[in-house]
């Protein structure tokens, strides 16, 4: 199948002001894009890119004074068929660990995992381990989060959303990112674009997701306790530690947010 995907956000600066902008599909999705996402700008200004240290790839520019309009179409091919799920996938002992997945074991900004441990190993430390422990980790998140937009707020972290009991998409993500840690289960914080494709559309605007991805048998697993369904036509555009690390944008400067819309849909 193919999915066309894109954005256009539109924003008001009072002042030139750099940005850094991560938009574009990941670089694990190379091989599927049809046609890529490329970042454009109105006015036209000069974008420089780099790849950060999760493997990101980021986007930089200097905004001038006034209106200016971020957007991007793009079309990928993808398998068509819904995420994994392996239930015979272990959970490794932390001392097994590649060095590369430890850093997702930590603390994050979002992801206060000293003061969700003893809560988390009262919740999940006497249940199974491995793919079924992760998976009782999405179903008491998803359970206990009530999904909203008025919820959002973008200092929420995982702690707050515990305690408030409700949130956005990247709130799901948080906790369960920050009860996978405490339960020595590398995770980390995906975000990207997730439509309506194999179920029920929603009456609610198009917005870039955020799901968690674990770490068990070997390798990264999606896992995403806001839908807490296996999904299909997920595309990728970044991954780090909580969302701090992969803001779709960043703005080094005061701004208005005029207009923000994403699409992705199925091509017929």
């Amino acid at each position: 199948m193919k999915i066309r995907i894109g954005y256009e956000i539109v924003y008001d600066f009072p002042q030139p002001t750099p940005m850094i902008m991560i938009l574009g599909a990941h670089h694990t999705r190379a091989r599927d894009i049809i046609q890529p996402d490329q970042l454009t700008t109105e006015p036209a200004v000069t974008i420089t890119r780099y790849r950060d240290g999760f493997g990101n790839w980021c986007s930089r520019l200097v905004a001038p004074a006034g209106r200016m309009k971020l957007h991007g179409r793009g079309l990928v091919r993808d398998s068509g068929v819904t995420d994994d799920v392996v239930p015979s996938a272990k959970q490794h002992a932390i001392e097994d660990l590649p060095d590369d997945t430890i850093v997702y074991l930590l603390g994050s900004r979002y992801c206060e995992t000293d003061r969700l441990s003893e809560i988390a190993w009262s919740l999940f430390g006497n249940g199974p381990t491995g793919w079924a422990r992760v998976q009782a980790i999405c179903d008491y998140v998803h359970n206990h989060i009530t999904f909203g937009y008025q919820f959002a707020r973008p200092t929420k972290t995982a702690w707050e959303a515990f305690n408030e009991g409700n949130g956005v998409c990247r709130d799901y993500a948080h906790l369960g990112i920050a009860f996978c840690r405490c339960m020595n289960i590398p995770a980390r914080y995906c975000t990207g674009y997730l439509g309506d494709i194999g179920v029920p559309p929603v009456d609610a605007p198009m917005d870039f997701a955020g799901w968690f991805e674990a770490y068990l048998g070997g390798r990264w697993y999606k896992f995403d306790p806001r839908n807490n369904v296996p999904r299909i036509g997920r595309v990728l555009i970044g991954q780090g530690r909580d969302a701090a690390d992969v803001p779709i944008t960043h703005t080094f400067g005061p701004n208005t947010l005029v207009s923000f819309n994403v699409f992705t849909d199925e091509v017929p």
